[in-house]
């Protein structure tokens, strides 16, 4: 298990939290649960109702849409965030490419988060347009 203030550096340096003081991430880091994960183990399913959004701390996972890889992500990656905002379908599937670390934060602890650390909106709704556009430049040219 990471100290805290190994968990306190990942999530500075995950672009969602980077703006955030370290009084922020402190709120942040204590929402989540570590777990680590083996190679090949299944993170999210496609079609799965979210609940969580996963942060890699260390490790690499692979992204699957509609069995078709579409990315691999590492350390300082998060997957799952659309699980912060609805209860949604999961609309890839993510598997642990290695042995993998992540911070679990579930639905219900990052709204707590977002009353306390409003900043923290504003940046996930940053990240996620900068995801869409880029899907959306992958897909239509």
């Amino acid at each position: 298990m990471a100290s805290t203030k190994a968990q306190l550096n990942s999530l500075k340096n995950v672009p969602l939290f980077s703006a955030c003081s370290k009084r922020d991430l402190e709120r942040v880091a204590k929402a989540t649960d570590e777990i680590t994960m083996t190679a090949g183990s299944i993170v999210i399913d496609q079609g799965d109702m979210g609940r969580e959004a996963f942060i890699i701390l260390k490790g690499e996972v692979t992204i699957k849409r509609n069995n078709r890889q579409i990315a691999t992500l590492s350390d300082g990656d998060v997957v799952g965030e659309l699980s912060l905002l609805d209860h949604g379908p999961r609309t890839a599937s993510v598997t642990c490419a290695t042995d993998c670390t992540l911070l679990v934060i579930d639905h219900r602890r990052f709204i707590n988060v977002l009353d306390e650390v409003p900043s923290i909106a504003h940046k996930l709704m940053g990240s996620l347009a900068a995801r869409i556009r880029i899907m959306d430049r992958t897909y239509t040219g």
